[in-house]
């Protein structure tokens, strides 16, 4: 499977001929829904989806996601099919199963979302904008690196807790050059205390996993 890091939250999985596409929000410029056959949407907010992309995209394009997401894609032409924690299901030749209710604690005046992680054939774990530990071993994480909601003691302990054999950066675009600078040397020392591959891909840059 190969795994490509794009703009902000969002990654593009593929594997045998077809893809499967993360979380592609408004700060993702590329056009990362081309050849799609498979997107899962993690909540609501417009970094993480954009409505726009998805009315552009092929009516054929299978869409997972939470309630809270299904409600406001009505005018999508793809297939739109709600999940809840605890569900297992099969995309476009992925196995998907999905873990989380809820997005972390962010503005004191802004409610709290439904916000629903998925591990991606037992290997890639994608949280969303939450700190969700599965009950099963995850080989890749992509952990948030920079968030309102998040705090960098936070972020080392999710790590900690997982402990991934590897362990991607997402949730970055926040930072200026100076401070993705510094996120990859948190990482850097984050990698050598745990023997792990733990790092920042670059947007465009892909890795092979399994």
């Amino acid at each position: 499977m190969k795994l490509t890091k794009y703009g902000h939250a969002c990654v593009r999985l593929e594997k045998d001929g077809k893809v499967l596409v993360i979380d592609p929000g408004a700060f993702t410029t590329d056009p990362v829904l081309d050849g799609a056959d498979a997107v899962l949407i993690t909540h609501e907010h417009f970094d993480h989806v954009d409505v726009g992309k998805l009315k552009a995209a092929s009516p054929e394009l299978e869409i997972w996601t939470c309630e809270g997401v299904a409600a406001g894609l009505a005018e999508v032409p793809g297939e739109v099919r709600v999940v809840r924690h605890g569900d297992a299901f099969e995309t476009a030749g992925f196995r998907v199963k999905a873990f989380g209710e809820w997005h972390a604690k962010n503005h004191p005046d802004v409610p709290v979302v439904q916000n629903v992680g998925f591990l991606v054939d037992d290997e890639v774990f994608y949280p969303g904008d939450a700190l969700t530990v599965p009950d099963v071993e995850v080989p890749t994480l992509l952990v948030p690196t920079g968030a309102p909601w998040l705090k960098l003691m936070e972020m080392m302990e999710y790590l900690r807790t997982v402990r991934p054999a590897r362990a991607y950066s997402t949730h970055d675009a926040l930072y200026s050059d100076l401070g993705l600078g510094i996120i990859d040397n948190w990482l850097r020392d984050e990698a050598e205390k745990q023997k792990a591959d733990i790092r920042r891909l670059p947007v465009g840059e892909s890795v092979t996993l399994g």
